[in-house]
């Protein structure tokens, strides 16, 4: 779909005439360009509310002109209505201007929107229904996939919005040169121009200077263990790894059923089998015995036994109550000892 004559006059009045660098936060333009199709999607829902001979497709493309115009006008006005506005201010009271361009472009989008409203929106609870919204956001999911409004245009349109009144220069380059030679020069090393994630898989799109910040957060990027471990991994695998499959991860004894309340990390289970295995075989005998009554000393003293033998040793490779349970009852079988059924 071509540019229409309004979309290539902003931008030729932008840029070309006034080597202005027109580079803009690519991560807040692409959000205006978001909030202008559902401003679009908006205003063609309420002019066509309850008129059953006007779909809201049919009022689409002349909506879209009108709309763009209208916030070309307004964000153009803006700076002279701050400047008016605060001159007018009660004296030491200060006028509240946002510095926020997306919440300042939505505004405008909302009058738009209330003009262009028609007189069932006006006089029902239609701006209060639940139907409403779904009905915006059915439309704007609608346009996005028939790509109604390209969103290379949309965005080509909202950094001129943003830069017109983005007055404290927050948000956009705003820097400008004497020719086109030396603005190109200076496009190359913008902070705000737009750059791409280097990470394999990410397709995220932001301004020069957002990079580090973004690297912080990237889901896409490799990075070290957070437990340590020395494994390498993609961050948005971090939760899971850290959680299920990590060596350095928090365990509890495959022993607490039965007694022992230790918990240490998954790479010591070995260490940790050896070292308590006194107690774990235990708190196995106790299972294993418990129909004979048998009290604390005759338990130790039947561990005592168990421990003398050459295959003491042997039990330590078990990891779980069930293992351990066959290895103390086959040692047991060895030494002739009774086993309880």
């Amino acid at each position: 779909m071509d540019l229409s004559i309004t979309e290539l006059q902003l931008i030729k009045n932008s840029t070309l005439l006034h080597f202005d660098c027109p580079n803009c936060d690519t991560e807040l333009v692409h959000k205006v360009a978001q909030l202008l199709l559902t401003g679009l999607a908006t205003a063609c829902i309420d002019n066509t509310a309850g008129d059953p001979f006007r779909s809201y497709a049919s009022v689409a493309v002349p909506l879209r002109k009108e709309m763009v115009d209208y916030l070309t006008d307004r964000s153009q006005k803006f700076i002279t209505e701050s400047i008016v506005g605060t001159a007018e201010a009660v004296p030491d009271q200060q006028l509240e201007v946002s510095d926020d361009p997306a919440e300042i472009i939505s505004d405008f989008m909302d009058e738009f929107a209330n003009f262009k409203r028609n007189l069932l929106g006006r006089v029902s609870g239609w701006l209060l229904s639940e139907n409403r919204e779904d009905k915006i956001d059915d439309f704007a999911q609608d346009m996005e996939t028939d790509n109604f409004w390209p969103i290379d245009r949309r965005e080509g349109i909202s950094a001129i919005f943003i830069k017109n009144v983005d007055l404290k220069r927050k948000f956009h380059c705003g820097d400008k040169y004497e020719s086109a030679d030396k603005l190109q020069e200076h496009m190359s090393d913008c902070t705000y121009r737009k750059i791409i994630c280097e990470n394999e898989g990410c397709r995220a799109k932001f301004s020069a200077f957002s990079k580090d910040g973004h690297d912080e957060v990237c889901a896409y990027k490799i990075v070290e263990c957070e437990q340590k471990c020395g494994e390498r991994l993609l961050r948005r695998d971090m939760d899971r790894h850290c959680i299920t499959v990590c060596k350095m991860r928090m365990v509890n004894c495959p022993f607490y059923q039965i007694g022992c309340e230790s918990a240490f990390v998954q790479s010591e289970l070995a260490k940790h089998c050896q070292d308590f295995l006194t107690s774990h075989v235990l708190y196995v005998l106790k299972v294993v015995h418990k129909r004979e009554g048998l009290n604390e000393d005759e338990l130790e003293a039947h561990s005592h036994i168990l421990k003398e033998s050459d295959s003491w040793k042997d039990l330590s490779e078990a990891r779980d109550v069930r293992s351990l349970t066959w290895a103390v009852k086959d040692l047991e079988a060895k030494l002739k000892r009774p086993v309880s059924e």
